[in-house]
């Protein structure tokens, strides 16, 4: 087991010696996802042949169920039962994180919670009979806006460690007495994850044991919850989410589907299997809150930062404590001796808010990012400069240095690579034909966490090395980045490494959620890979410490040995681990990038086309260059949509969202993404973990809209300042044609 406590010397990573580490390698599970041999969780059929549910959703968004007449759906064709919060077994209770009961209560907390359940032979029957169940409510008053409930506003409760405010030096004065200030409020939109694959679980009882094949990202958390919502030991749980088609957030949590298909499961006595619809999705699962942010700066003559103030607005679920941490990369990003971050939670009667791909600073960025450039403009300097002035030498509110930071050098490469010395400062002067060219810029930060996580490495008769994690891979590549590392270590071809993860089964891992994925379950496989070196070693007769392993062989002191031959007594495993430990106090720990964008704005009906972006980050060790990039360009196509599309409509009079399908709610396709490109600095960060690397999944969203948005106004001189910036807000203020 590693432990975090000092910086990582030389490692076998280092020195590459079999070439694997970085190199833009091909997927390993590719070949079964592009030929549909990939399991997905709804298409699981270990379970033999399962009964088939549908959820029942309220259409009311608060009051309390007064009646169910579920007669008519229980005598529809194929129908076995139709659980409601009459005849559900008891459950624990708790809030998101913890017991996460359905049906529990006559209670309805928000449109499209969970009231019925309807198990049928066949997927259609269910479908068809949750159309006959009758539900009779009592209506009361619910809070769906967060703009006109300000007045509501909690101070949430410290989360993972980070407070919900903070106060450095003396804002207030410092702001007041700054030569050049500005104080600009921007809002951002509820959005909707909107994965390719729906949430969707199947569900088997053996006696007193379950097993659930289910999309979620993380296995373990999933289990501890579903053991307190059934009030069971987690031992007798088993979850298993081997390929996963997306997440972004939404199934980071225990969803209502997969406790429905555990409870259908037991009272029936048979598999059960469903999956939400894609309407269901908007209501039933998480999404991203909106936000309203005010954004002070104060500076000197020069654009130094002498106040920087930023204050927050989300709003969730009444009794859930998440909240959207936008003003979180403002402590650490610039310089400035006077600084405050402020963050409020409201209250409110729709469905649970919770992360989204890159929360606090996918949204908070969108705001700080635009306000740097309002600053630059009214200080009369280049956005690139501005932020270079307000390069800090250490954290500005910890006070404590950077594990590694290299923002300049992103600003600095990226602007040579996107020639942005030929932009025009003043908006609206580039035309061709209708179209109004601008150029824009954003800064991008993402902190960078270390889960922990554990995983086991064995090496049979064959020369073959499995292992073996309750990781998973939602998309990413994590398959491949695993199948890397041990070959790297043991030096083996990536053809007789096999990577087996996803199920609760296999040693516990951090999963995949908040850029923490790789660096933990791979810290953990790569402190396994380096004990059972040390064993092969020994059983080898070589000293550890000269061992080469390359070509499923070990060599030193004169001999040369092949792994396949030490395991011919018996498989020789090992297991191994990561923790956090003093570095994670000691330095701040966060990658960076910087983002730049051109755009089109059509001066006779504000259209906004993209025509080039770049990004350039610096994320620690990239693992694999190929998944890198992808990963990296998916966040800025995120970035896109948060910009120029992405919101969920709430009809205020009923808590619904009106835009509940992929039709209405709007994000990025092909015909939207022109060129773009993302290129990385090279660097390792030995303060972070033993692979050195840093967390990359999100930070290609972070500053991506801000860009945008940035471009927007070069182009066409109109500033949005409410997300996502649609046509109609900008060709009401665009100049007359001449």
């Amino acid at each position: 087991m590693i432990e975090m406590n000092a910086p990582i010397g030389n490692t076998v990573l280092d020195d590459v010696k079999n070439g694997l580490i970085g190199q833009p390698l091909d997927r390993v599970d590719g070949s079964l996802k592009v030929t549909g041999t990939a399991v997905y969780a709804y298409e699981v059929r270990d379970a033999g042949k399962p009964a088939y549910g549908f959820v029942v959703i309220a259409s009311v968004a608060k009051g309390k169920i007064l009646g169910i007449d579920t007669s008519a759906a229980e005598q529809s064709p194929g129908v076995i039962k139709v659980l409601t919060f009459q005849n559900v077994q008891a459950q624990g209770t708790g809030q998101h994180r913890k017991a996460c009961p359905v049906l529990y209560s006559p209670e309805v907390a928000y449109y499209g919670q969970p009231v019925a359940f309807v198990i049928a032979e066949q997927f259609e029957q269910a479908r068809a009979a949750a159309y006959l169940v009758k539900v009779t409510y009592q209506q009361t008053h619910g809070t769906h806006s967060i703009a006109g409930n300000i007045g509501a506003a909690q101070t949430p409760v410290e989360q993972q460690g980070s407070p919900p405010d903070t106060s450095t030096g003396d804002f207030d004065s410092a702001f007041a007495k700054a030569p050049v200030k500005i104080d600009v409020t921007y809002t951002t939109p509820l959005q909707s994850h909107t994965m390719m694959e729906p949430h969707a679980t199947v569900a088997m009882w053996d006696g007193d044991k379950l097993t659930v094949f289910t999309a979620n990202q993380m296995p373990n958390r999933t289990q501890e919850a579903l053991a307190a919502t059934l009030k069971m030991p987690k031992e007798k749980i088993r979850v298993v989410s081997r390929y996963i088609g997306g997440g972004f957030g939404a199934k980071l949590w225990l969803s209502a589907e997969c406790t429905l298909a555990a409870l259908g499961a037991k009272a029936i006595g048979r598999p059960v299997k469903v999956a939400l619809t894609r309407q269901q999705v908007f209501h039933v699962t998480t999404h991203r809150s909106d936000t309203i942010q005010r954004v002070r700066i104060g500076t000197d003559a020069q654009g130094h930062i002498l106040a920087i103030g930023h204050d927050a607005l989300s709003g969730n679920l009444t009794g859930q404590i998440d909240y959207e941490a936008a003003a979180e990369q403002t402590r650490s990003l610039y310089a400035g001796a006077n600084r405050e971050t402020r963050h409020r939670l409201v209250p409110l009667d729709i469905p649970v808010a919770s992360s989204m791909r890159a929360p606090g600073e996918a949204v908070g960025l969108l705001a700080l990012e635009c306000a740097m450039d309002e600053l630059a403009e009214r200080l009369r300097i280049d956005p690139v400069e501005l932020r270079l002035r307000n390069e800090p030498g250490e954290d500005p509110t910890k006070h404590i240095p950077y594990s590694t930071r290299n923002l300049v050098g992103c600003l600095k490469m990226g602007a040579e690579k996107f020639a942005w010395n030929r932009r025009n400062p003043k908006p609206g002067q580039v035309r061709q034909g209708r179209w109004l060219i601008g150029m824009g810029m954003a800064a991008a930060t993402r902190g960078n966490p270390l889960q922990p996580a554990k995983a086991s490495v064995r090496i049979d008769a064959q020369g073959v090395a499995t292992a073996k994690m309750a990781m998973t891979d939602i998309g990413t590549g994590t398959y491949t980045i695993m199948t890397q590392i041990a070959a790297e270590m043991l030096g083996l071809p990536m053809d007789r490494v096999h990577v087996d993860m996803g199920d609760t089964d296999y040693p516990m891992s951090s999963g995949s959620g908040g850029s923490f994925g790789a660096a933990s379950a791979g810290s953990a496989l790569y402190d396994a890979c380096g004990t059972l070196r040390n064993k092969l070693a020994q059983a080898a007769g070589i000293d550890p410490g000269q061992a080469v392993f390359a070509d499923g062989t070990i060599s030193g002191g004169g001999k040369t040995v092949s792994l396949a031959s030490l395991a011919r007594a018996g498989d020789i495993s090992a297991d191994g681990g990561i923790e956090p430990g003093k570095m994670k106090k000691a330095y701040s720990q966060q990658s960076y990038g910087a983002h730049f964008a051109e755009v089109a704005v059509d001066m006779d009906t504000g259209e906004t086309r993209l025509r080039r972006m770049l990004g350039v980050f610096s994320a620690g060790r990239i693992l694999n260059a190929k998944t890198a990039r992808s990963q990296a360009i998916g966040g800025m196509v995120f970035g896109v949509g948060a910009a120029l599309e992405e919101a969920m409509i709430m009809d205020d009079r009923f808590g619904y969202f009106v835009n509940h399908d992929m039709a209405e709610y709007h994000v990025p396709v092909h015909a939207d993404i022109p060129q773009i490109d993302a290129l990385f600095i090279e660097e390792v960060d030995n303060k972070t973990n033993p692979l050195k690397s840093k967390g990359l999944g999100e930070l290609g969203i972070c500053g991506a809209g801000a860009a945008v948005a940035n471009a927007i106004y070069n182009a066409c001189g109109v500033r949005v300042r409410d997300y996502p910036i649609t046509l109609d807000k900008v060709i009401a203020r665009l100049p007359v044609a001449a």
